[in-house]
């Protein structure tokens, strides 16, 4: 095992005990009203080995929603599961972030408290289907969202990171990739605004930064993080001018100081060299396409600080345990991944349970 993986790390105000970082993957098993349960207190805490976990995207809004089941972190229910779910991590030895993640147009009205349809940067509807209660519908067209709702959009994603300290999380991070609505704008399909959030780099990258630093003024730059995933055409995104997108935008979130960075990138290793070099900070990886010990290899090399393994995560427990004895890990059951209950969620077993 490689030397630099078990080294400790300072990532901000967080003293990470080594560098196997959890990823955050959507489980959907909250409650409809997006309340974490007990069951997903369990879940985390079985993880708390870890070096971090960040937690499944969360929701700043009801706006925000983009499948059902998913947990939010803009009510006082909310707030009460996720401290059921932070003093679990905590009283078992570990250090939690709650992903921020508003959906934009990657939703139903179906999926929605208030049933709205989704908003976007522009009018420019999304293909592909989305996931409901009652079946799988193709998603609408979103509608255009004013400049004075971005700023109350801005403003949700602060009281949220607020109502995530409220909840005792050790930090938090801003999602802005996947498709998902901060990625929305940085896109040249889905953004084509001519007002300030859209048009040239500067303005596209504009919402991101906004979102990223209320939320670090809220909380403190030293624990605040942002995801971002260059040249991912998830969720029906295209960018025709990644290296000088990104090159713009990660400057100016180094200009923040931020906690850390964490690159969500299954290509090659040449962009991930080109945003650690306009990254001066704590660089988190997550190769998902490259094997397990090629992701290994990227901390040794200082490639990465730390790495983030989400699958891994998911169907070993004591994923640490197992990688530092060398132990095999547990496969697993994709058709559990979203929604359900115990079963693919907290019955992984352990070594210990199964040598007894």
């Amino acid at each position: 095992m490689t030397s630099n993986l078990w080294k400790p790390l300072d990532v901000g105000a967080l003293r990470l005990p080594h560098r196997l970082v959890m990823a955050p993957m959507t489980r959907a098993r909250s409650t409809p009203n997006g309340v974490p349960t007990e069951m997903n207190a369990e879940y985390y805490a079985q993880r708390a080995s870890m070096a971090l976990i960040i937690t499944e995207g969360t929701q700043p809004s009801d706006d925000g929603q983009g499948y059902p089941f998913t947990p939010g972190i803009y009510r006082d229910d909310h707030v009460a599961g996720w401290r059921r779910v932070t003093d679990a991590i905590h009283d078992s030895g570990g250090l939690i972030v709650i992903q921020l993640m508003h959906v934009g147009r990657i939703s139903h009205p179906s999926n929605t408290p208030h049933g709205r349809q989704p908003v976007a940067p522009s009018r420019v509807r999304p293909s592909g289907m989305m996931f409901t209660n009652s079946g799988m519908f193709e998603m609408p067209e979103p509608r255009e969202l004013s400049a004075k709702e971005i700023v109350v959009i801005v403003d949700e994603h602060r009281r949220a990171a607020a109502a995530a300290m409220a909840a005792g999380a050790d930090g938090v991070e801003v999602h802005a990739a996947n498709g998902y609505l901060a990625h929305q704008f940085l896109s040249s399909n889905v953004n084509l605004r001519s007002d300030d959030y859209g048009g040239s780099v500067q303005r596209r990258i504009r919402f991101a930064i906004e979102l990223v630093d209320a939320v670090s003024e809220e909380i403190g730059r030293d624990r605040t993080g942002v995801v971002i995933s260059p040249a991912n055409s998830l969720n029906d995104i295209v960018e025709d001018d990644i290296e000088v997108l990104y090159g713009v935008f990660v400057r100016a979130l180094s200009s923040l100081r931020l906690a850390y960075l964490h690159l969500n990138y299954k290509g090659d290793g040449d962009l991930v060299e080109f945003i650690r070099l306009h990254w001066p900070g704590v660089l988190f990886l997550n190769r998902g396409n490259a094997d397990l010990e090629t992701r290994l290899f990227d901390v040794e090399t200082g490639l990465a600080d730390a790495i983030t393994v989400g699958t891994h995560a998911l169907a070993n427990p004591d994923l640490v345990a197992r990688l530092r004895s060398g132990a095999p890990l547990n496969d697993a059951d994709r058709s559990t991944f979203y929604g359900g209950d115990e079963r693919g969620y907290l019955d992984y077993p352990t070594l210990q349970q199964v040598s007894e």
